[in-house]
């Protein structure tokens, strides 16, 4: 939806200022048609310029000659969201894949049009699961309507044709159309009331493992993130906030920098933040770092991951706590049991860390604003760009960029808000506020701290009577979304162990159960990470069961299966990677095998690892089998891709990350101090990808949570110590 006065990142840099500011005041507009008694308004094109090309719908455009453009409300940021709802359209349409190309929309479009292409929120694995059905329609709409007007023309009845890579055929005579030729009279046709899907199981296009539509433009370098983002008279913003949550801005001497090389402005940004404009990147951080700031830190000044830690702890043995799963009573069957297994576990607090710090490029006037950035929610990301410019939202709009990574970091917006405050300062010209990488580091919305104390009533078999799972910590939504709340509760705590439910139902059945949260929150803002809650409650559930299998002599895939008969899609994945891996026979001399289970975002997936561990204590993983029953696979190979990425995630998480805090500040600032998995440490992975249908699953984050519990349950196999507190790099993993 481009026009020759709409800015965009491959036109902003060419852009004159006036054109940038002309083009920035028409951006919800220009280019883009509004409905009108059933026909698109087609406003007058300037001479020389071609006229505008009909929408057939709100999510199909075609060009005369063929050229395919499907349009996107959700986000790419590495996932393969585009190819993914591209592929579910393009089957739906029937049009030539060859030929299809993407293009976002904008939430200021949406918004005129009354949210015609629904959510743009891209977590929590919805992009394509919910948005697959009306998507679809939105392609199967069109094709109908291609082949109506074809009909029209030929003056016969449409049942009589039939579609078919962009082109519409009349059985009885042999007349073919092509779509570009029919595509403005389609456009002028009333929407199908009735608009049928396809059955999955004759797909051609959705559910084949076809290439990812947007890799040439990364391999070449033609892909355009919001950091590479230039335009005509931009300048550049480096900001710093409170290195303690909750801090303020107590003073700071503007003119000890404000002479220095490229220096424009020394700003207070709200309460908490001071930035430096300048004409380049390098001389605002220049001058930020000599900037003289005092910081009124608060009471926060006082926290330390000793005394984080020491909150928890007592949460532990709290006597009120929130319930999150409970049958029987638990309390009773271990006071009673012949037995007892108990373990406590940790996990650390972590940061996204996304390649490409946060940014975002903005310009303000007293009548408009637009912002460009990567964002993980296009309709957020307006809202609070207005509520920071002082406009409407019928005012503003929001272009999106592909993100340089999101991970959950880029679904809230507080960087957003502080690069409109900086432009509001200095208005009519493009001010592009960076991050530095330090400042991304400590200025995060991290994964939540938690402990938890497991306890296992056992009988006299051996057999689990009752379990207590008592899990003291941080809460996402208090800090998030605090009015997702339920009385109190964090409904979120509980993924993967609720009793039932698409975000997270656990896979055993226990004679009597006890789930429950003692919530301890810090001023950390806490938020969603990659997996979420499921990374440390998978690590919690499936490495004690192993506990308990060792505790009473049983075989760890044994003892699930007597867990998971009322749990057969849980078993499914469970028994496919125990096949694979070999489970049961002799693996290879020094190699030592753990596995693991969980369901979440709709998905059913398990993992088998196989690890060694040599005499000097360095942990070798030789190969992961991880199965994904997603219900539906829009993309078998975009599946495998994210399994892969998945397992980087959380195996760098398992072996070297968290963060720690000092004086209330976060202490790691940079990759030497937060690593990650490097190409020679990753395993082998070989993906079972099973979609058994009837539902929806996510693919981005399920598989994440079972690669740590299967390593760790292996690494116990391999030494006979079981690590219970994250990352790995604090443990001598020598035998035992």
């Amino acid at each position: 939806m481009t026009t020759p006065d709409t800015v965009t990142p491959e036109t902003a840099s060419r852009a004159s200022r006036r054109t940038l500011l002309k083009g920035a005041g028409a951006a919800v507009l220009l280019g883009f048609h509004l409905p009108s008694k059933g026909a698109l308004a087609q406003p007058a094109s300037a001479p020389g310029v071609p006229p505008p090309v009909p929408e057939v719908n709100a999510w199909v455009v075609i060009h005369p000659d063929d050229r395919v453009v499907l349009r996107m409300a959700r986000t790419e940021m590495g996932q393969g969201t585009r190819t993914g709802l591209a592929q579910l359209i393009a089957e739906e349409l029937q049009c030539d894949w060859s030929r299809v190309s993407t293009e976002y929309v904008t939430p200021g479009q949406s918004l005129a049009r009354n949210r015609a292409w629904g959510a743009f929120l891209t977590a929590g694995s919805q992009g394509i699961r919910q948005s697959q059905e009306y998507v679809r329609r939105g392609g199967a709409a069109a094709r109908m309507m291609l082949v109506q007007a074809a009909a029209d023309r030929w003056g016969v009845p449409a049942g009589e044709c039939a579609a078919k890579d962009s082109v519409i055929t009349h059985g009885p005579t042999g007349r073919r159309l092509r779509y570009g030729e029919v595509a403005a009279e389609a456009a002028r046709l009333a929407p199908p009331a009735d608009v049928p899907l396809k059955d999955p199981r004759s797909w051609t296009i959705a559910g084949q493992p076809l290439a990812r539509i947007d890799t040439a433009d990364k391999t070449t370098g033609k892909q355009v993130y919001g950091a590479d983002l230039r335009m005509a008279g931009m300048l550049v913003a480096v900001p710093r906030r409170c290195p303690v949550f909750g801090g303020r801005v107590k003073s700071f001497d503007a003119a000890a920098v404000t002479g220095m090389p490229g220096v424009k402005h020394v700003l207070q940004v709200g309460d908490s933040c001071v930035a430096v404009v300048a004409d380049t990147f390098w001389r605002a951080k220049t001058a930020l770092d000599a900037l003289p700031v005092e910081w009124d830190v608060g009471e926060s000044g006082r926290v330390s991951s000793a005394t984080v830690a020491a909150m928890l702890d007592e949460g532990l043995t709290a006597k009120e706590a929130f319930v999150g799963n409970e049958s029987g009573d638990a309390r009773a069957a271990i006071a009673g049991a012949a037995r007892k297994v108990e373990a406590t576990y940790s996990y650390p607090f972590l940061n996204h860390a996304p390649m490409e710090p946060m940014n975002a490029t903005v310009l303000w006037t007293p009548a408009r604003c637009d912002v460009w950035c990567p964002t993980q929610n296009g309709e957020a990301a307006l809202a609070a760009a207005a509520g920071a410019a002082g406009l409407p939202q019928t005012a503003c709009d929001v272009h999106r960029v592909d993100l340089g990574g999101g991970f959950g970091r880029r679904t809230v917006h507080d960087w957003l808000e502080d690069a409109v405050r900086i432009a509001r300062q200095v208005p009519g010209l493009p001010v592009k506020t960076m991050w530095t990488r330090e400042e991304d580091m400590v200025q995060g919305r991290y994964h939540p701290v938690t402990k938890c104390r497991l306890t296992a009533g056992l009988d006299e078999k051996g057999d689990i009577t009752g379990l207590h799972m008592r899990i003291s910590g941080q809460s996402i939504l208090s800090t998030a979304f605090p009015g997702g709340l339920q009385n109190g509760r964090d409904p979120v705590q509980f993924q993967g162990l609720n009793p039932g439910g698409a975000e997270g139902a656990i896979g055993y059945t226990f004679p009597n159960l006890l789930v429950d949260h003692a919530m301890r929150n810090t001023h950390v803002p806490a938020h969603f990470w990659r997996g979420v809650n499921h990374n440390q409650n998978a690590i919690y559930l499936e490495c004690f069961l192993d506990e308990v299998a060792h505790a009473t002599g049983q075989d760890p895939l044994a003892l699930r299966r007597k867990l998971m008969a009322n749990h057969p899609k849980h078993l499914a994945v469970l028994n496919a990677v125990a096949e694979r891996i070999g489970w049961g026979s002799p693996p290879p001399p020094g190699v030592h095998r753990g596995l693991a289970q969980q369901m979440g975002f709709g998905s059913y997936v398990a993992a088998a690892a196989e690890v060694s561990v040599s005499d000097a204590g360095q942990l070798r993983i030789h190969r992961i089998v991880a199965a994904t029953d997603p219900g539906h696979a829009a993309n078998p190979r975009q599946i495998e891709m994210q399994v892969e990425g998945s397992f980087v995630y959380g195996l760098s998480a398992m072996l070297y990350q968290e963060i720690t805090l000092k004086d209330g500040a976060v202490e790691q600032t940079n990759f030497d101090s937060y690593n990650v998995l490097r190409m020679d440490e990753m395993p082998k992975v070989e993906t079972i990808v099973m979609p058994s249908g009837g539902f929806w699953g996510g693919v981005g984050e399920p598989t994440i949570m079972v690669a740590a519990p299967a390593v760790l349950n292996a690494l116990f196999a391999a030494t006979g110590k079981r690590i219970r507190d994250m990352p790995l790099k604090h443990h001598d993993l020598r035998r035992a």
